[in-house]
């Protein structure tokens, strides 16, 4: 089961909030006139709260810090898959910066103030379009209005392909080749399959699809207003917007900019030296 953390967050604000609320304007006063109107009741300690106000007192500041960190500033993520390699590992701990694209509501995700929108190349993370309780991350490859197309591999917006430079083998990966890939202004690595196959084949019925003479198939793609076409770094190995279509521009949650821990660190299996490193 998937929990909304920010639908409880909310709901934990306004409860302690609420309680905290009601005590300074109706229950405190009521304690105060019978402390003055009862003289055995001078007695007992005047400053004992009921344990439910005292426990919104406690509480209600640090959940109020916390939704407003993580809903306006930035917001901890886990990687939990190995679709953005070798950019990103299974189980490296990122930060999302929350006001790159612009602030929104919490639980409404209704944008309130700022007018950023994602470049092309950027690493973001966004609520899932098929389950938006998810959130997935992935690099933004198309940008609305651009015309799209992929083929051999290779990915061309607007006519002109993504520049690729071959790099040398990674041992700890046999199977696959990696490259630089150019998008915009954005150098970052890709990772695709040696053997030239793609095991994802529930191709998304939007993409106008074609077979090359050497039995592979092609795409194009005229990314709508309003969204974005975004992909995975391991491009043989990630279910992005070939498969599940383009991300609205609602869904966006923020911009992937830092690893702050990776959970083989933790468990002393190596990757330290990703942290702290910026994310391309």
């Amino acid at each position: 089961m998937n929990i909304d953390f920010a639908a409880v967050l909310v709901a934990l604000t306004g409860l302690t909030g609420g309680i905290w609320l009601l005590d300074a304007l109706v229950l405190a006063p009521r304690r105060a006139a019978t402390v003055m109107s009862d003289a055995k009741a001078t007695l007992a300690a005047p400053g004992r709260l009921p344990w439910y106000v005292d426990l919104s007192k406690s509480f209600f500041p640090v959940i109020l810090a916390v939704l407003v960190l993580r809903s306006f500033i930035i917001e901890p993520f886990r990687i939990p898959s190995d679709s953005m390699v070798p950019t990103l590992l299974n189980g490296d701990f990122i930060l999302v910066n929350k006001f790159s694209y612009g602030l929104r509501l919490p639980v409404l995700n209704a944008k309130f103030f700022g007018s950023g929108q994602p470049a092309r190349g950027d690493v973001v993370v966004f609520r899932y379009p098929r389950e938006p309780s998810v959130a997935y991350i992935k690099r933004v490859v198309g940008l609305p209005g651009d015309r799209l197309e992929y083929r051999n591999k290779q990915l061309f917006i607007n006519g002109q392909p993504a520049a690729l430079t071959p790099l040398p083998a990674d041992p700890a990966r046999p199977g696959y080749q990696q490259f630089d890939e150019q998008l915009g202004q954005v150098n970052h690595r890709i990772q695709l399959m040696a053997d030239g196959r793609w095991p994802v084949v529930d191709l998304w019925q939007g993409l106008e699809l074609r077979r090359e003479p050497d039995g592979t198939i092609a795409w194009e793609y005229q990314v709508p207003d309003g969204h974005y076409f975004a992909m995975g770094d391991n491009r043989d190995n990630s279910s992005d917007s070939r498969v599940w279509g383009p991300l609205p521009e609602e869904n966006l949650i923020g911009k992937a900019f830092f690893i702050w821990m990776n959970l083989n660190c933790i468990t002393f299996n190596g990757q330290c030296s990703r942290i702290g490193d910026s994310i391309k």
